[in-house]
């Protein structure tokens, strides 16, 4: 009888030693490192290449004043001051005019999918709404802030390298 107990102790050993290992083994498995995303400076969306004109366009200037106001002044200056979103001054300078088309028509993927909307929305707090701009809206709201950038930091464009 002793010896039927000692052989069951045993395999009872055995089997755990085989099956579980200890919980050090478990947190020092290999992990695998998720890829690094990189942002693309034209954003995520429908607009891919956006043709700039100099000097700039009345017309799409006039229309995105009107649409600005309409849509975007009440969480938008058209300074540097960030009242519920960020100011508009230098933005041109900052983000490709690609980029600023895809936030303004796709705002709800860019948030979801690009690491520069992600790291505005954690700076703003609160999430920017999609208003139902189309792209030809957009393009005229993009004029608009060609016209803004010029008149609030003296100089536009400068992220179309970037």
């Amino acid at each position: 009888m002793m010896i039927k107990y000692v052989f069951s102790v045993l395999g009872l050993c055995i089997l755990m030693l085989g099956c579980g290992g200890s919980a050090e083994d478990s947190t020092n498995s290999a992990s695998v490192e998720e890829p690094e995303v990189v942002a693309d400076p034209r954003g995520v969306g429908e607009v891919k290449n956006v043709t700039l004109k100099d000097p700039l366009e009345e017309d799409r200037i006039s229309n995105g004043k009107a649409i600005y106001e309409m849509k975007c002044s009440a969480c938008h200056k058209l300074t540097d001051q960030r009242v519920v979103g960020p100011g508009w001054a230098g933005v041109t300078n900052n983000r490709r005019p690609e980029w600023i088309m895809n936030m303004i028509t796709n705002v709800d993927v860019m948030l979801a999918k690009d690491p520069q909307a992600q790291a505005l929305l954690e700076e703003c707090l609160t999430r920017m709404p999609n208003q139902g701009v189309s792209i030809g809206d957009a393009r005229d709201i993009l004029e608009f802030m060609r016209q803004n950038d010029l008149d609030q930091v003296g100089s536009k464009d400068q992220a179309i390298n970037n």
